[in-house]
């Protein structure tokens, strides 16, 4: 019971903390479709990819006492950390996810709006290349060609770092 909802929470622990709710939609996202068990259901938003389920999640998690929401005035955004509580319940978990220490230092390093836009682009990886780039640029009318280019060198690097964590059975 809750298995998803500790799931988010064990990204949490493992990333030392998470600033910022679309970061951490981005995150989770990326992370899905790199093969990470994350279930939660995503549509395309103004942001891009947003999943309702993760938001009610970090909201029930943060009633229950296992995630501290607070604002990071210096970023002005909502900063997410794990309770003692939240330790608790992990420990009632077991193992739930791979080590995603290195891939989750790698996402956290970036900006918001790139993730938005690497997230973007994975949303719409079904279509041929030439087509995404078109999507993209159509939603993202300030994003440069560079930036676009970067984001899709970022998901080849990213979908390279699979083989450093270990899908959990």
């Amino acid at each position: 019971m809750l298995e998803e909802h500790a799931k988010v929470a064990e990204l949490i622990r493992q990333a030392g903390g998470i600033n910022g709710r679309r970061k951490l939609q981005k995150i989770v996202y990326i992370l899905q479709k790199l093969g990470v068990p994350f279930y939660e259901t995503y549509h395309f938003q103004v942001h891009g990819p947003y999943s309702e389920e993760l938001s009610l999640q970090l909201e029930e998690l943060c009633d229950f006492g296992f995630l501290n929401e607070s604002w990071d005035s210096e970023n002005g955004q909502v900063a997410y950390s794990l309770t003692h509580g939240g330790e608790e319940f992990l420990n009632g978990h077991g193992h739930l996810l791979p080590d995603l220490s290195p891939i989750a230092e790698k996402l956290l390093a970036q900006q918001n709006s790139f993730l938005e836009l690497t997230a973007a682009m994975l949303y719409f990886d079904t279509l041929p290349t030439e087509k995404v780039i078109e999507k993209v640029q159509s939603l993202y009318r300030e994003m440069k060609h560079e930036q676009i280019r970067s984001a899709m060198d970022y998901i080849a690097t990213l979908r390279g770092t699979r083989s450093e964590f270990q899908t959990v059975g």
